[in-house]
């Protein structure tokens, strides 16, 4: 397993996820109830978040503390949306699009 200095790693994943999510750092920051410089001192290293600051975090992404640290999931967002989608679908639907997902991967690993 690699080391992960997560003092560096947690301000560049809130500023990926709050760029996929497309806000400002100021639109997160009142969003969150906090002052309008917040998310940026935290995604310029000047600060850290409480925990429960980082669970407000997690709770505006939409995303669990698990997913936020799973470092091979880009995307947890669209990931979980998928999924709940995918929820949605009947057995032979489910196999259709898992088909149409392998497809593509085999296609992007070419």
């Amino acid at each position: 397993m690699d080391y992960i200095d997560y003092f560096e790693w947690l301000p560049k994943r809130i500023s990926q996820l709050r760029m996929e999510k497309g806000v400002s750092a100021r639109d997160m920051s009142l969003s969150l109830g906090q002052s309008e410089s917040y998310i940026n001192k935290i995604e310029n290293s000047r600060t850290l978040p409480s925990m429960a600051g980082f669970l407000y975090i997690c709770e505006y992404f939409g995303i669990t503390p698990r997913e936020f640290f799973d470092t091979d999931q880009l995307s947890p967002q669209k990931t979980r949306a998928l999924l709940e989608e995918a929820e949605k679908l009947t057995p032979l639907q489910a196999e259709h699009v898992l088909q149409i997902i392998k497809d593509i991967t085999e296609t992007k690993a070419k």
